[in-house]
């Protein structure tokens, strides 16, 4: 178990976000927020079909990262969480994943919506997002439930 992982990204974001700051707590929330990936051309065969997808999953590497922990405040709130019950990107790996809104493919460049990565993130992986398989019945949230009561979107600019 203690043996090392290799990965090699297989393309990276094109984004409009240079910093964290600037960024919603999801890309949903600010759906018309457009960027790109720029997927290295070895990897282009794989995108077949993927245009039958409105959605897909990006998985990628929380470049910008420069530490690791174990508990942490996330941004909606002050008190303290598991690293594995938030979203932070100070994790031990510093991997990420988006559910984002597929807009188009041209050539090497997939385009997509619902953006929440900075630019230059690094994409280790894309998945389609399939309902039949992706989204489940009676979720509980944790301590997020909390700050979505009555369907309201907290507002990033009011926090910290």
């Amino acid at each position: 178990m203690d043996e090392e992982i290799i990965m090699k990204p297989i393309g990276i974001v094109r984004s409009p976000y240079k910093q964290a700051k600037d960024m919603p707590i999801q890309g949903k929330f600010k759906s018309d927020i457009k960027a790109y990936i720029e997927l290295k051309e070895q990897y282009v065969p794989g995108l077949k079909d993927l245009e039958g997808f409105s959605h897909f999953i990006i998985v990628y590497y929380f470049h910008k990262s420069q530490k690791e922990t174990l508990q942490s405040k996330p941004f909606l709130e002050d008190e303290v969480h598991g690293i594995f019950a938030i979203r932070s990107p100070h994790r031990p790996n510093h991997i990420g994943i988006s559910i984002v809104k597929l807009e188009s493919i041209e050539k090497n460049k997939i385009h997509f919506s619902q953006v929440d990565m900075l630019d230059g993130t690094p994409v280790l992986d894309i998945k389609p997002y399939v309902k039949h398989f992706d989204s489940r019945d009676n979720v509980r949230c944790g301590w997020l439930d909390k700050h979505f009561q009555d369907e309201n979107i907290p507002d990033r600019t009011i926090l910290k």
